[in-house]
C-alpha cells in the first residue's frame, strides 16, 4: 500500500484531476483508479476527497457533468470547460515551479546562509 500524506495530496488532487479529464471525460471511481494505475500505486486518492472535489469544481465552472446510465446505476461524467482548462494551465505552471524549486534543494550544494 502507499504511504498517505492528505495534506500533500490536498494540493495536487485537483491538478490530476483537471489533466486527466483533459484527455476524456470519466467519472469518479474511474478518476480514482486512473490515478492509482498512472502511479504505479504511489498515489492513492479516495473517494472521499475526489467527489467532493468534483463537485467544487463543477459549482465553480470548471468542469461540466452529464448522467448516464450504467445497469442498474447512474454514473456522472465530468468534462473540463474552457474555465476548467486555463485553471489546468495555472496549476501546471504552479507545479512546474515548485517541482523545479524542489529538484533543486534535493540536488544539494551551496546555500544561502
Amino acid at each position: 500500500m502507499a504511504p498517505q500524506n492528505p495534506a500533500f495530496m490536498a494540493g495536487i488532487s485537483e491538478l490530476l484531476i483537471l489533466r486527466l479529464l483533459q484527455d476524456r471525460e470519466m467519472y469518479g471511481y474511474e478518476i480514482v483508479r486512473a490515478i492509482r494505475l498512472a502511479s504505479r500505486d504511489s498515489l492513492t486518492v479516495g473517494e472521499g476527497v475526489i467527489y467532493p472535489l468534483l463537485h467544487a469544481l463543477e459549482k465553480d465552472g470548471a468542469l461540466k457533468s452529464r448522467r448516464q446510465a450504467a445497469g442498474p446505476r447512474t454514473r456522472v461524467y465530468y468534462t473540463l470547460t474552457a474555465r476548467g482548462v486555463r485553471r489546468l494551465f495555472d496549476l501546471t505552471d504552479q507545479w512546474s515551479q515548485v517541482n523545479g524549486a524542489v529538484a533543486a534543494i534535493l540536488k544539494g550544494g551551496a546555500h544561502a546562509v
